[in-house]
């Protein structure tokens, strides 16, 4: 018995099932606010997360190294809130800046209702 063949010809056994759920948001559930979170990576530069905060969430030089400093020690911190539209457009913009560096940021969005 040439077991090389047998594997070579048999069928696969592994078989994918992928289940997804989409979520719509309706016009009101995206006006409703939600926390952005920073959350603390040992990668990310303090002085990177600082100039994003500053730069995509407006936040003064001040406030920024407040935030971060918090991040760093508590493990994350209140950046801002936000309609949901706006928080993940500029969630969106401060990660895809700090990969663009080469730096993992992660910030995440939580209903603040």
């Amino acid at each position: 018995m040439n077991t090389r063949r047998d594997v070579a010809t048999a069928e696969p056994q592994t078989t994918t099932d992928v289940e997804l759920d989409f979520i719509t948001l309706s016009d009101e559930e995206l006006e409703k606010p939600y926390r952005v979170i920073l959350q603390n990576d040992d990668i990310t530069p303090m002085e990177v997360v600082v100039w994003v905060l500053e730069k995509v969430f407006e936040q003064s030089f001040e406030q920024a190294k407040r935030i971060m400093i918090e991040a760093h020690v508590k493990g994350h911190a209140l950046v801002t809130i936000l309609p949901f539209k706006e928080a993940s457009a500029r969630v969106y913009s401060a990660q895809s800046r700090a990969r663009d560096m080469g730096f993992p940021l992660v910030l995440f969005l939580e209903p603040d209702f």
